[in-house]
Order: structure tokens, then C-alpha cells, then sequence
């Protein structure tokens, strides 16, 4: 029997240049405290969640993929989807589309300053 997991996706790993550029980035655009930890075996930033106890990914240092090769990654935006647009401009971040809607919500394509392909999103009012 199929399964159905309650979170399909469970962790996402973005690789970065400059650590602490890319803290800044991700914090600011999203208004989260990520900090660096460097106490594992590599140092990572993780994404927090609301409850402070699960998982939701990090940024480790690395290569990112070329420019349209990697995966796509879509976070959460913060409060409307025209101002998390605005800060990942502002961030150093480019935004690669207009916003598209979907059932659900809407979404932006965007990179961060590494490169890596990211989306914001926002759910339609209910």
C-alpha cells in the first residue's frame, strides 16, 4: 500500500560560497535568526521552525550548481509576497520571474547570491 508521509520533504541542504553572506541573506529575506554552528563535522546554518524542535534544513559550505541545474528550493515567505520579493532584491538576491498563481497561493522564482535557484511563496488569503 502507498505511503503517505505527513512531511513528504523532511530537510534541505544549500550549499554556499561565504557562510556568513549567505546567513545574512537568508535571515534578512525570510526575518529568521539563523546563526552558524560549527560545532558538527562542517559548519551549517540552520532554518528554523516556529516550534524550535524540528527540522527543516541548513546552509553548509559548498559549491552551489550552475546557474539552472540545481533544484529549485521554496520557503515560506514571512508576511506578503511583494515584500519578501523587495528583500531578496535589496538582500543581493535576483528575482527571475513575476509572481505566478496557483491554486494555493503564489510564488516567484529567484537565486540567492550564490546562485542557487529559490522560491518564496505565499498562501492564498482564506
Amino acid at each position: 500500500m502507498p505511503q503517505a508521509p505527513e512531511n513528504f520533504t523532511v530537510w534541505a541542504e544549500i550549499p554556499v560560497r561565504d557562510m556568513d553572506k549567505a546567513i545574512a541573506f537568508y535571515s534578512r529575506v525570510f526575518d529568521v535568526a539563523m546563526t552558524r554552528d560549527d560545532a558538527g563535522p562542517n559548519p551549517v546554518a540552520m532554518f528554523p521552525t516556529a516550534d524550535g524542535k524540528g527540522v527543516a534544513g541548513h546552509l553548509y559550505p559548498g559549491t552551489p550548481a550552475a546557474a539552472g541545474a540545481g533544484p529549485t528550493v521554496h520557503f515560506a515567505c514571512p508576511d506578503t509576497l511583494e515584500a519578501t520579493l523587495d528583500r531578496v532584491s535589496e538582500a543581493g538576491g535576483e528575482v527571475l520571474s513575476d509572481p505566478i498563481a496557483i491554486p494555493v497561493g503564489r510564488f516567484a522564482y529567484c537565486t540567492d547570491p550564490d546562485g542557487n535557484s529559490i522560491g518564496v511563496f505565499a498562501y492564498a488569503a482564506t
